[in-house]
């Protein structure tokens, strides 16, 4: 290397180009070999410190090569900087960045490209600050007369505003955007439909953030917008509708005065010819529709609006021909790996059932639009159905005046795809339409029902998901009307000869099932003959969705799957599964979430399966923990085990306890449990301390015994996640300190003190979600019911929030203990229920069916306080019950 004055002077060694020129030919080679081998030499290439030189040389200097090769070149220039910038020595790192800013004119697009990633690169690695002449030349170079030049540093500057938007508008640059937005906002009337374009992408980064210095322009930034409206580039116009649909979250003041014509403009744009300036613009639907003024904004224009929207419901023929939608019968051909989800496991959490619906908190994210995950995820159709259920969910009945006419003439329409655009409308307004449609359901769920068989495997497909949408409705009825005739058709179509319609039919028949519940009592032996049958019959993928069909079956009919002749249906390929897949495999979490399922309704009946299911998730608990102290001992060594394999046995081992009871108690004493709860109640990730406290409630309830020994030491860990930012870790602990108290009785006394306080300050917090509290409330009643004299003192202090968050749950063995420990507490400290009785009369009432013996307690409480005040206070006191409440308590406790 020589140095000459100042400046660094490097010349490449012509035996060692041509190597590096031989390597980026080799790995431009599809063959996998070559490719490792490649790798291998780019690794020992790295520790030559002027290797970097080559790479920028190659990309810049060396205008005799192929394009490719070059761009290359500055590809793997670039991982190297994201790997090993801050090791460059300094010469290196003047040569690539002056030889960058020298270059980002090249007169090829895909060398001009390439520079910009390279430069975007070095400044995100913190260069900005190291490196300031930067953004003052690439905004001079703007001004260049040289068209390469100026796009060249345009297309570098919008990359840094993508990458850096932060930093760009902090005061560590001083301030540069003051300069840069003004002088973006000069080039939106650039001759030049590229500069057009990179000039409003650059200023967008900035909307949603509200940087200062694009809000002091943001009159003259919309104006200049609105200038570009109808530019005949689609580029520059999807970032005209992209820049609207942000400022109508962050400036919609500003676009008020405008917002007839906005409404006009986005109208003409959704019907764009280019497809992608038609999404831009129909995401300002979909975010229109959460702003409070969308109502007002769009009533006039709803005649309009919905026949875009439905229109562009539409399969368009690219997806066609990639959703394969010519293709019929595709079950016998294998999943490819990628196609296939990553899973997320929900670990336990548990709940109270309520009064007015049953169901324990369900998961309302199945409903979402999912029709064609085979296309780019987010497009045209699915933007513009999830607008409609938006819509549908603003303007409820007040949308089916534009819509039914239009869905009379698609629903029976002869071209498919039309006609599967019409069911798919249907499915879409289901949510937000469904009172205003009820008188049209007894004529369209049949014909829905006729299009589950329809000659299209799309139409047969979306048709699951729209009935699914219609589960409520369906199962509302006498069950011979639609119920019957429904579950027939969609057991078939689980068995349909495509795997989209295979897919689409078990997510549509878990909705029915979830809705159902019992009702599918009576066809439990076909159900399960035909979900038995899908086993042999699917590929990997849909196996994943069937698992969640049976899993969402046990749940929904609980105990009445506890038949010998369903067992022996079930079991066999359940546990054939179970055999086959290996400890490391994934697909074990639907498998191991269905079992719980299943455990948990067998009851007894999964006996002669628990000991395996049982033996096996203490291993994956044992194997997961084992790996996880090797990496925290040797990160370097050793990797960081998935903990999802503990979380989800841990939940197994819950739906065992749970579903076994008492006949657990044998596995629990040969197995090491308890020492690997104590461990998993102490891990750093709260899924998992959540899933072992949940696991904890359950063992105490099926086999205490076990669990006694070790409680001085788990409750002080208990105490300790009483922490409601993290609420279901929070809400299992609550529950699980419920479940020991009862079991401990009087020996809970000591360890009162760790956990009370947490308790009462949680149940007084504003905003607490409706389970927490409810369980908050039955773990501090049974504290009170166990030790009176250490809970009751302070009864003022929750007695009106532990009143109203239980008046709304059911009867059950939960609040019947909770309110033992209120009545007790009451007689102990009355005065602390004084100011508040009002709310416990209330609390009282909501008993449909007391035991007698604590319908007693009420009583005694009841007309000990109307004794107490006197009959003249009584008669004013009980004036403020709304008549409900006075009649009831008159009926049933005479006061």
């Amino acid at each position: 290397m020589v140095w000459v004055g100042m400046e660094y002077e490097w010349k490449p060694d012509e035996q060692g180009l041509q190597q590096i020129l031989q390597l980026l030919k080799e790995s431009q080679s599809p063959d996998t070999t070559t490719q490792r081998a490649v790798q291998q030499k780019l690794e020992q290439l790295n520790q030559y410190p002027d290797f970097n030189n080559y790479l920028i040389f190659v990309l810049t200097k060396l205008k005799s090569e192929d394009e490719p090769t070059r761009s290359l070149s500055g590809l793997i220039l670039k991982n190297n900087v994201k790997a090993h910038f801050h090791n460059f020595p300094n010469g290196v790192t003047d040569f690539i960045k002056s030889e960058c800013l020298n270059n980002i004119g090249d007169s090829s697009p895909l060398i001009r490209a390439t520079v910009g990633i390279l430069i975007t690169t070095i400044a995100s690695k913190g260069e900005l600050q190291n490196w300031p002449e930067l953004l003052p030349k690439l905004c001079s170079l703007l001004d260049s007369e040289d068209y390469n030049t100026c796009e060249g540093a345009f297309g570098a500057l919008q990359k840094i505003c993508e990458d850096s938007a932060e930093i760009l508008d902090s005061d560590v640059l001083d301030r540069p955007l003051n300069i840069m937005i003004p002088k973006f906002l000069q080039f939106f009337k650039h001759s030049s439909p590229k500069i057009r374009s990179h000039a409003v992408a650059c200023v967008n980064q900035f909307i949603i953030s509200r940087t200062q210095a694009l809000m002091m322009h943001i009159d003259a930034f919309i104006e200049n917008l609105f200038a570009l409206a109808t530019d005949e580039e689609p580029e520059v116009r999807k970032n005209v509708c992209r820049a609207l649909v942000m400022l109508l979250e962050v400036r919609m003041d500003r676009l008020l005065p405008h917002m007839i014509s906005i409404v006009e403009y986005m109208l003409l744009r959704t019907q764009d010819q280019d497809e992608n300036v038609a999404l831009e613009a129909c995401e300002f639907w979909l975010t229109l529709a959460e702003q409070p003024i969308c109502k007002d904004v769009l009533c006039r224009h709803l005649t309009k609006l919905i026949p875009v929207l439905v229109n562009g419901m539409k399969y368009s023929e690219i997806d066609i021909i990639l959703l394969k939608g010519d293709v019929e019968e595709d079950e016998a051909i294998p999943d490819s790996e990628q196609d296939i989800r990553p899973r997320f496991h929900r670990s336990r959490t548990v709940a109270q059932k309520h009064e007015e619906d049953g169901i324990e908190d369900r998961d309302d994210d199945d409903d979402e639009i999912d029709d064609d995950d085979a296309i780019s995820d987010w497009n045209l159709r699915k933007c513009s159905a999830a607008a409609l259920d938006v819509l549908a969910n603003v303007f409820r009945d007040e949308l089916l005046p534009h819509i039914l006419p239009l869905l009379k003439e698609l629903l029976f329409h002869p071209e498919w795809v039309v006609k599967e655009s019409g069911i798919l409308v249907l499915g879409a307004i289901a949510e937000g339409c469904m009172q205003g449609m009820i008188p049209y359901l007894p004529e369209l769920i049949p014909h829905l029902i006729q299009c589950l068989s329809d000659k299209k495997a799309l139409v047969r497909s979306i048709t699951c998901w729209t009935l699914s949408r219609y589960a409520h409705w369906v199962v509302s009825q006498p069950p011979d009307t639609y119920l019957k005739p429904l579950m027939t058709e969609l057991l078939q179509r689980i068995l349909d000869s495509n795997k989209r319609v295979q897919e689409a039919a078990c997510s549509a028949f878990a909705t029915l099932e979830e809705e159902a519940c019992t009702e599918l009592v009576p066809y439990l032996a076909y159900i399960l003959d035909t979900l038995v049958f899908a086993f042999s019959k699917y590929q990997h993928k849909n196996l994943l969705i069937l698992y969640d069909a049976i899993g969402t079956l046990a749940d929904s009919v609980g105990h009445h799957l506890n038949k010998p002749e369903y067992i022996q249906m079930l079991m066999p390929p359940l546990i054939h599964k179970w055999n086959m897949l290996k400890d490391e495999d994934k697909d074990l979490f639907p498998l191991l979430e269905c079992l719980s399922s299943v455990a948990t309704a067998l009851q007894s009946g999964f006996l002669p399966y628990c000991e395996p299911v049982y033996q096996r998730c203490v291993n994956l608990v044992q194997k997961t923990l084992a790996q996880a102290m090797l990496h925290n001992a040797q990160p370097d060594q050793y990797e960081a085990p998935d903990k999802d394999f503990m979380i989800v046995a841990l939940d197994l081992l819950s739906g065992l306890a749970e579903g076994l009871g008492g006949n657990i108690e044998q596995l629990v004493a040969r197995s090491n449990i308890l020492t690997l709860m104590y461990q998993c109640m102490q891990d750093k990730m709260p899924e998992v301390r959540q899933s072992s406290f949940a696991l904890l409630g359950d063992l105490t309830k099926a086999c205490f015994q076990h669990v006694k020994p070790c409680i001085a030491d788990f409750m002080p860990i208990l105490g300790t996640n009483l922490n409601p930012e993290f609420i279901s870790v929070c809400n299992n602990a609550t529950w699980a300190i419920g479940e020991i108290s009862i079991q401990m009785g009087i020996e809970m006394q000591p360890y009162i003190p760790m956990v009370l306080h947490q308790l009462v300050e949680i149940i007084n917090r504003p905003n607490t979600p409706k389970t927490l509290l409810e369980n908050t409330a039955i773990t501090i009643g049974r504290l009170g019911y166990v030790c009176p004299q250490e809970v009751a003192p302070m009864l003022q202090q929750f007695i009106r929030p532990w009143c109203t968050s239980l008046r709304n749950i059911r009867d059950n063995e939960e609040k019947d203990s909770a309110f033992r420990g209120i009545c007790t507490m009451i007689t102990v400290n009355p005065n602390g229920v004084f100011q508040d009785f009002i709310f416990f009369c209330d609390a009282v009432a909501s008993w449909i069916s007391p035991k007698d013996d604590l319908r007693d307690m009420f009583c005694k409480i009841l007309h000990g306080f109307k004794n107490q005040v006197g009959d003249e206070n009584w008669r004013r006191f009980s004036d403020q019950f709304p008549l409900p409440l006075k009649e009831r308590l008159a009926a049933y406790y005479g006061v």
